[in-house]
């Protein structure tokens, strides 16, 4: 049997620290999301430029090409901030965000409710 202390919750307080190269993975698999979220996000700027000059030159539908082009060039950038924010905090030069964003509660009265009448 256990012995020192070992009793029916005894265990570690603190959660096992995931290893380095757990980390380097994870920021690996985040940072190739970045680049292919900006590569696309390249492309599909370069594409409303050429759908834009094509709408100017009379084809109609080329405008309504040009709205998703452009539209899909804010979601690719949206993508790609939100993926490279997740590698700084991977790597650890960001925290999680906080949620403390509440006011701070009114101090307490002494002696609770009773006291207070």
């Amino acid at each position: 049997m256990a012995t020192g202390g070992a009793g029916k919750r005894a265990g570690s307080r603190r959660a096992a620290r995931p290893s380095r190269a757990g980390k380097r993975l994870r920021a690996g698999v985040f940072a190739l999301g970045v680049t292919l979220t900006l590569v696309a996000w390249g492309y599909l700027v370069t594409a409303a430029i050429d759908f834009g000059t094509s709408a100017r030159s009379g084809e109609s539908i080329a405008w309504l090409f040009l709205g998703l082009a452009s539209l899909g060039a804010v979601g690719c950038l949206f993508a790609t901030l939100m993926l490279a924010s997740r590698v700084l905090q991977v790597l650890g030069f960001t925290g999680p965000p906080d949620e403390t964003d509440d006011p701070p509660p009114p101090p307490r009265v002494p002696g609770g409710r009773r006291a207070a009448r």
